[in-house]
This record gives structure tokens, sequence and C-alpha cells, in this order.
């Protein structure tokens, strides 16, 4: 069993259990992707294995998972809603590396205004101050990539693999109950103009995840560019090729 896989079957389940999951179409060549990383004795097996689902109400839900011993663990996690909602993104970015555990737990907002946070940050902010003593602050993150925050942004990077497998996991599993309440009480938005820029917000966030993905160097590393760079732009952050598709 692996750090993240846990993490990956609770939201399974749980989405299971609460949404009319329907397959979301995952490109050939992507489901599943082996490799090696390191050289000579240290070189370790990654392999790379890609789920993806829709509901009536979230577009994509979406996870890479990324298994390759103890210096290598990564779950990338994320909820796509329908364009016709309001409702914030659920990110879940769990890492582990040679240097140590990197998390980032949010639900990502559509815009910033005073209406939007009452609605979708201030019901999680006590949560987000209950996890904050276990899981401290985990420093300075890119400028240009506030904007794409709440203010229950969980960003630590926890000394001791005990509190991912605790705590870490203990705010997951509460972030994601709380998104699918969300979603279970969302209504479409009817004016074509705050759709226009629900879908403006959408790209905006998706251009900038697709450029900045951090996890570009590591794939290109094992997997080659091209393989790469199809995967981010025709999976992971699909949604310009399938506005193309509809039109």
């Amino acid at each position: 069993m692996t750090l993240y896989q846990p993490f990956l079957d609770y939201a399974l389940q749980l989405l299971t259990e609460q949404l009319e999951l329907q397959p979301y179409p995952i490109p050939e060549g992507f489901e599943r992707k082996e490799g090696v990383m390191g050289k000579g004795k240290k070189q370790d097996a990654v392999v790379t294995t890609s789920y993806g689902f829709k509901s009536k109400k979230l577009r994509q839900i979406r996870a890479a998972h990324v298994q390759g011993g103890d210096s290598l663990q990564v779950l990338n996690f994320v909820i796509f809603p329908e364009l016709s909602y309001d409702l914030p993104f659920f990110g879940a970015d769990l890492v582990t590396l040679p240097g140590g555990h990197l998390i980032a737990l949010d639900m990502q907002p559509l815009f910033h205004d005073a209406a939007y946070q009452q609605k979708y940050t201030e019901p999680l902010l006590s949560t987000f101050k209950t996890y904050q003593t276990h899981l401290p602050w985990g420093g300075d993150f890119p400028e240009e990539a506030k904007p794409f925050f709440s203010p229950c942004f969980l960003w630590t990077r926890p000394q001791e693999t005990e509190d991912v497998k605790t705590h870490v996991f203990a705010a997951f599993k509460d972030y994601l109950h709380a998104y699918l309440k969300f979603v279970a009480q969302a209504e479409p938005i009817p004016a074509e103009q705050q759709r226009q820029q629900i879908l403006n917000a959408h790209r905006c966030y998706i251009k900038y995840r697709a450029e900045k993905d951090p996890a570009r160097g590591m794939f290109t590393r094992l997997y080659g560019s091209e393989w790469t760079e199809e995967y981010i732009h025709g999976f992971l952050f699909d949604l310009e090729r399938k506005l193309v598709e509809v039109s």
C-alpha cells in the first residue's frame, strides 16, 4: 500500500456513494504508464495511473497517481465543475519527494468578491483553522499563484509521514465532504453574463495550471516531452480541447 492510495480509495468510494458517476474519457496511452527514475543501483520503477469520472454537475473528476518507491509518491486529485455552476474547483496536490512532503489542499475559487467568499469560503473556515494547528503554513509560494487560492488554502510541509497519514488524510476527507455538500446544493446559473464569467474563470485557472504544472519536469524525465505535453493538455487540463470539440 502506497502513501496516497488510501486517499484515492476513500475519494472514489465517497464519490461513488454520493454521485451518479460516469467514466470520463482518458486518452489512449495515459491510463497507465511505467518508467524509471534514478541511475544504477538507485533506480526505482515508477508507475503513473490515471482515473477519470464525471457526474451531472461535475465536468471532470480526475486523478493522477504516481508511485515510485519511498522517495516519490504523488496524488494530484482535481474536480472541475460543469460550466453552468459557480462551484469552486476541488484541488489536492499531495507530494512526497526525497526532500519531504508538500501538501496543498483547497477549494479554489472562481471569484473573490464578498458574496462568493460568504457562499464557499466562510463555511470551511473553522475546518481550515482546526487543521492549521497540526499543519502549519508551508512558506512562500509564487505571487502569481495567489489569485487561484482561497483563504482556506491548506499549504503545508509536514515533517513526519505519520502527520500525512493522520492529519492530512483527515483534512482531505473533511474538505471533500464539504465540497460534496456544495455540489449537492448547487443550482445552475441562469444568467448568460455570469456563465461567461464562469467560463473565463475556468479558462484562466486551467491556462495557469497547465503552463505552470510543477509535475512537468518529473513527467518529462520519466516519459519524454511529447507524452508529457499531451498528458497535461489532453487530459489533466483539457478544457480548451473539449470546447473545440463542442464547437
